[in-house]
């Protein structure tokens, strides 16, 4: 199973993660398959810049968020922006089909 987590960077006691996608299986701060953004908490407020557009890629693929990930997703918009899309889509396709 793929996962979206976050890896641990930094020194100690100034910790900053790295939004990755991975292997369930593979260690924390082991072998990842893509890294799609970053997280800062030491920053007022805390730093979050994620790829929206792999992550909903992603997702749509089968990979699952962890609860920390998915709240900084959130956070970022990323499910928003996958509403907005679905909307899009919809309309698209009422229009096409209204026009047969």
């Amino acid at each position: 199973m793929v996962k979206i987590r976050l890896r641990r960077m930094g020194a100690k006691k100034k910790p900053y993660y790295r939004i990755v996608v991975a292997d369930s299986m593979s260690p924390r701060d082991g072998r990842c398959i893509e890294e799609i953004g970053s997280y800062n908490p030491l920053m007022s407020p805390s730093e979050i810049k994620v790829d929206i557009e792999r992550a909903l890629y992603w997702i749509k693929n089968g990979a699952q968020p962890t609860d920390t990930v998915r709240a900084l997703l959130k956070k970022a918009g990323a499910f928003e922006q996958a509403a907005e899309d679905k909307e899009q889509i919809t309309e698209e396709k009422e229009q096409t089909s209204d026009d047969k």
